[in-house]
């Protein structure tokens, strides 16, 4: 079973700019397709992005063009660039394999806190 370990978190304000990052234990996590999800107060846990084992991205529309996927096989490890933050993008961000036919992953780590205000 593969557990991820996510970081880079912080305080940030409107249309500034952070890098989280996961790393992933395990061999296997280069043949896996994974996501960044996020929960925001009060809110369900949505999907953000999904980067595939070949590295190709999907995006959530909200975050689409100001959100980054992409992985560091070598170092089993998943990143998200996320710029031109708003206030709504304030949420518990979590890495975790991707939905596979509907299922959602079953057992999540703690998540890095972003928090975005003036």
């Amino acid at each position: 079973q593969v557990q991820f370990v996510e970081s880079g978190g912080g305080l940030v304000q409107p249309g500034g700019s952070l890098r989280l990052s996961c790393v992933a234990s395990g061999s296997i996590f280069r043949f896996l397709a994974v996501a960044w999800y996020r929960q925001a107060p009060g809110k369900d846990r949505e999907l953000v992005a999904t980067i595939s084992a070949g590295g190709s991205p999907t995006y959530a529309d909200s975050v689409k063009g100001r959100f980054t996927i992409s992985r560091d096989n070598a170092k089993k490890t998943l990143y998200l660039q996320i710029s031109s933050l708003k206030p709504e993008d304030t949420a518990f961000y979590y890495c975790n394999l991707e939905i596979k036919d509907s299922k959602w992953p079953g057992s999540w780590g703690q998540g890095t806190q972003v928090t975005v205000s003036s």
